[in-house]
């Protein structure tokens, strides 16, 4: 296989749309994800399209030891990677002591700790090979604290500012670190979530999930550490850095509730 990304959460959204993006571009993908009939339809097309190999493992990415697993498998098979995409991830939505411990459990096995061992794991080879691109998916609700979504920003704050640091760390071993943060996309993230009726989400014209994954694969193309998708949310990044954090928490609280 050549120039191959490794995109975990690679069925549907942002995920998927990054599959097409670098398929396109002629490279071949390791594509991870729970629905194989998902993930085999889209092998078929990209394959049929643009001539590329693609290599499917179907994974329940929130089970420990499951990034282990998936190297493990790759390197039976002798298959390198060029390009580690960390997409996977999903949120929840409603009040703290009232939503459900096993589903912010796997949450962040998920959105924190497969997206570190993946890292851990492939970054080993990349610096023994002194190349290679690591994206990981954050949020622009990586820069505040976000009440009704408690634990998912929080995670998020973490994958910022893991990625941040790592990045910094790798400069001189020819490895780039992007966290690309998007604001709200239209995806199946808000269903998953249940915050169809937050005012965040409902009767918006949301960014398409495609707009969102060719921005990314661009800016990670470029070295960038952080990609902030859309001017307005990267003002409204920026700027919670120079306003009071009790003043923010309410705003994010206001936005995000149910919509009446």
């Amino acid at each position: 296989m050549k120039n191959t990304a490794l995109i975990t959460g690679a069925s549907s959204g942002i995920g998927l749309e990054l599959a097409k993006v670098h398929a396109s571009k002629g490279g071949d993908l390791v594509l991870v994800a729970r629905n194989g009939k998902k993930l085999e339809d889209l092998k078929k097309e990209l394959e049929s399209a643009y001539k590329i190999s693609v290599c499917n493992i179907v994974k329940d990415l929130s089970v420990r030891n499951s990034a282990q697993e998936v190297y493990d498998e790759l390197k039976q098979k002798n298959i390198r990677v060029d390009i580690l995409i960390n997409n996977a991830g999903f949120g929840d939505f409603g009040l703290f002591f009232e939503t459900d411990w096993n589903k912010e459990e796997q949450m962040i096995n998920l959105n924190i700790t497969c997206l570190t061992h993946f890292t851990k794991l492939f970054l080993k080879d990349m610096v023994t090979n002194r190349s290679g691109r690591i994206m990981n998916v954050a949020s622009t609700a990586a820069f505040q604290s976000g009440p009704t979504m408690a634990v998912y920003y929080a995670t998020k704050a973490y994958v910022l500012s893991f990625s941040e640091a790592i990045d910094n760390e790798l400069r001189d071993k020819g490895i780039t670190v992007t966290a690309l943060c998007p604001g709200a996309t239209e995806s199946g993230f808000q269903e998953a979530a249940a915050m169809q009726d937050s005012k965040l989400v409902k009767g918006r014209k949301l960014p398409t999930s495609k707009a969102v994954a060719e921005y990314g694969y661009k800016a990670m193309l470029k070295g960038k550490t952080i990609a902030i998708h859309g001017l307005v949310n990267s003002i409204m990044a920026n700027s919670v850095r120079f306003l009071p954090r009790a003043m923010v928490v309410k705003v994010t609280r206001s936005i995000q509730d149910k919509a009446h």
